[in-house]
């Protein structure tokens, strides 16, 4: 494909038609990814033992490797899911990444209820998530505004955060709410980054990508608030 193809073959260069039907198959597999996610955790926890031994295998070894696999896997999910022969190789990246989410939120899910008691913090969270996933977006679509420009900030701020993280790991301090804040405010960057890019730069068949890109960054959304939530009780 020449230069002058792959300018005019982004989403944004569509028809109203051709466009809303891209939106909208992207939003459907967000939905479907995160229907799977709330299935699987369900599984998950009403298999009687399940939940216990994940967490005790997850936290018997050091994080780093629990992030080391989840960093894995979400490398070759995204390169299935980025396939532009296959749309089975498609959606196996995106169940892979569903499948590997579901698991590693499974320590944190089971900490928020057993400091509670109950799922409402795990609810309000998710509440707070979705509203502010739907702002960002609407941003996005409303301005018209491509934020590629964001791409070199947003990269800095993951170093920097990856950084600390193995530093916490590492040493063995709590990251605390500041971080879980400027977490929140680099995946919100994040997102309206991504969102921009499926209409600037991705093509109408790339809606699997898409939706995969978009819901990992609900997910590390939902992580942080969750966590900012937990630091309230």
């Amino acid at each position: 494909m020449n230069q002058e193809e792959t300018l005019y073959d982004v989403v944004a260069n569509y028809t109203d038609v051709e466009r809303g039907k891209f939106i909208r198959k992207t939003y459907g597999h967000v939905a479907l990814a995160l229907f799977g996610f709330v299935v699987l955790e369900l599984m998950i926890f009403n298999i009687p033992g399940l939940a216990d031994q994940l967490v005790t295998a997850m936290l018997g070894v050091s994080w780093l490797f629990v992030i080391g696999g989840f960093f894995g896997v979400t490398w070759v999910a995204e390169k299935l899911a980025n396939s532009s022969t296959s749309l089975a190789n498609q959606y196996l990246g995106l169940a892979l990444y569903v499948i590997a989410e579901s698991v590693i939120f499974v320590p944190l899910l089971y900490m928020a209820v057993g400091a509670t008691g109950s799922v409402d913090l795990l609810m309000q969270a998710f509440t707070v998530t979705l509203a502010l996933f739907g702002a960002l977006t609407a941003v996005v679509f409303t301005t018209k505004t491509d934020f590629s420009y964001l791409r070199q900030s947003l990269m800095i701020g993951g170093f920097i955060a990856l950084g600390m993280i193995i530093a916490g790991v590492l040493f063995g301090f709590n990251l605390g709410l500041a971080f879980s804040g400027f977490m929140v405010v680099l995946v919100s960057g994040t997102i309206l980054y991504q969102t921009s890019n499926m209409l600037y730069r991705y093509h109408t068949s790339q809606y699997v990508a898409a939706a995969l890109g978009l819901f990992a960054s609900f997910m590390t959304l939902l992580w942080y608030i969750i966590r900012i939530f937990m630091s309230r009780d």
